[in-house]
């Protein structure tokens, strides 16, 4: 996987689109942990799932709350997406990330409120 294409990719969405990615990588990510074999019970995997999945919420919440806080796009993508010691959370990672980018369209006509 190509990081710098996919945060590339992640920045060029409207700001609506990033918090529509984001929600359903948490999504996919949380299916991938809970059908991962005989590792699905594994503790500190599922700690690992609920502490991504916690950083892509306050993320996509930053994002609809046009904080300027918030970090930078391609910070919290190299982070979803970087290599990892534990083999099988990275592949969690890059198979629900995959899935969405396979299945996400962009709507381009939404609009949030705050937005002149």
């Amino acid at each position: 996987m190509n990081i710098q294409s996919e945060v590339e990719f992640f920045i060029e969405l409207p700001q609506i689109d990033k918090a529509r990615f984001l929600c359903r990588i948490v999504l996919e990510v949380a299916e991938e942990a809970k059908v991962g074999g005989t590792e699905a019970n594994d503790p500190l995997r599922m700690k690992f799932v609920n502490e991504i999945n916690q950083r892509l919420i306050r993320f996509a919440y930053q994002i609809l709350s046009e904080d300027p806080n918030r970090p930078a796009d391609d910070i919290v993508m190299r982070m979803l997406l970087g290599t990892r010691t534990d083999k099988r959370a990275q592949q969690i990672i890059h198979n629900a990330y995959r899935r969405v980018l396979n299945a996400f369209e962009s709507f381009d006509t939404t609009v949030l409120l705050n937005n002149s």
